[in-house]
């Protein structure tokens, strides 16, 4: 039996977040393979299915990011599985958008929720880095991975998250190399050029870029951002700073 475990932050604030990617892969994996639904577990959300012809759990810790490794470990522990039955999917500040890499062990790169499970349950466990990018500078990096998806990456994400759910029994099956290069070919044309830095404005959210020349939007109600905003706004309005100083000068109090 496998654990997959997708990596977020919890509640509508966060949904669209770029750090909710993982999140999302989670629930369209669930979604593609008819898993059960989401029922609390573990510290966090599980549904139970099966995928390459053997029985898998989709864990979504609702920790908070930082402590992802308190729920994963509940989750081992109670079906005695190990950190080589573990798959962990997350967002990747070193990887363009719509790039996937599968490695087992390594460092955290940074990644606090990674850091998190490398300390509660061990290192030699699967890690599907998902790309979002990196936004150029140090200092822009919180507002990037904290900042929602733009509309227009709906191009790219929808048809990755796709990818990813389809692909997913020949993970299941220890087929690292092949899923990796069926992303990689599914993604030929649809992913951002690899020297394309996403820009960003004041909020942290990725600046809209239209919809590309020959490409139809994607429908509203298909888009993978769209289904992680419908519970609420991912993003508070600033209530101190220069920001919120220069909205209440705008719109009033």
């Amino acid at each position: 039996m496998l654990l997959i475990v997708g990596l977020g932050n919890p509640g509508a604030k966060y949904a669209a977040n770029r750090h909710n990617i993982g999140f999302m892969a989670a629930d369209e994996i669930a979604r593609r393979h008819n898993f059960g639904p989401f029922a609390k577990k573990f510290q966090g959300e599980l549904a139970e299915g099966r995928l390459g012809g053997d029985k898998a759990l989709i864990l979504k810790p609702q920790t908070f990011m930082n402590e992802s490794g308190r729920a994963v470990g509940e989750a081992l522990r109670f079906y005695k599985l190990t950190t080589a039955d573990l798959i962990v999917l997350y967002d990747e500040l070193d990887l363009a958008p719509g790039k996937v890499r599968v490695k087992t062990g390594g460092g955290a790169g940074g990644h606090n929720g990674i850091r998190s499970i490398d300390a509660h349950c061990g290192k030699d466990y699967r890690r599907v880095r998902i790309g979002i990018g990196h936004p150029g500078v140090k200092e822009l990096v919180t507002r990037h991975v904290l900042g929602d998806f733009a509309k227009a990456d709906g191009e790219w994400l929808d048809p990755l998250l796709d990818t990813i759910a389809d692909a997913m029994p020949m993970l299941a099956d220890g087929k690292d190399s092949e899923f990796m290069n069926k992303v990689a070919l599914e993604m030929q044309g649809k992913a951002p050029a690899a020297n394309e830095k996403p820009a960003t404005g004041q909020s942290g959210k990725q600046k809209p870029t239209g919809t590309a020349p020959g490409k139809k939007p994607v429908p509203k109600g298909k888009s993978h951002i769209h289904q992680a905003r419908k519970n609420g706004p991912a993003i508070a309005t600033p209530t101190t700073g220069p920001m919120a100083d220069m909205l209440k000068k705008l719109l009033g109090k």
